[in-house]
């Protein structure tokens, strides 16, 4: 990994938004259950908002700028190379993280086979 990526998701864990904070609080809690996820993971050239690397999982929390087509077309070549590493990728909008949290901790709860 280099030394400017690692710096860049140190910049980023050090400013999170606060969409990132809410759920980053939550996804703590899943340590009891065995899954540590990192905030602002390098992987490869990209640095996810949220990794739990034994689970091979990738969480990205997107505001509205991710819903124009050059953004989506870079998410979704980001995306596929994940994939690609083994990784499965959970995209939740922002609004939908901070009106619903519940709701998307149950989406990850299920894709880790949580109770």
């Amino acid at each position: 990994m280099g030394d400017m990526a690692n710096e860049k998701a140190r910049q980023l864990r050090l400013n999170q938004t606060d969409t990132e904070q809410k759920l980053w609080s939550r996804l703590k809690e899943l340590r009891a259950a065995g899954y540590h996820f990192r905030r602002q993971a390098p992987i490869g050239s990209y640095i996810a908002d949220f990794a739990c690397h034994s689970a091979n999982l990738v969480i990205e929390c997107d505001g509205g700028q991710h819903a124009r087509d050059e953004v989506l077309e870079k998410d979704a070549a980001r995306t596929a190379w994940l994939e690609s590493q083994g990784y499965k990728v959970l995209r939740f909008w922002n609004n939908d993280v901070l009106a619903n949290v519940e709701g998307v901790m149950q989406i990850i709860r299920l894709e880790l086979d949580i109770e």
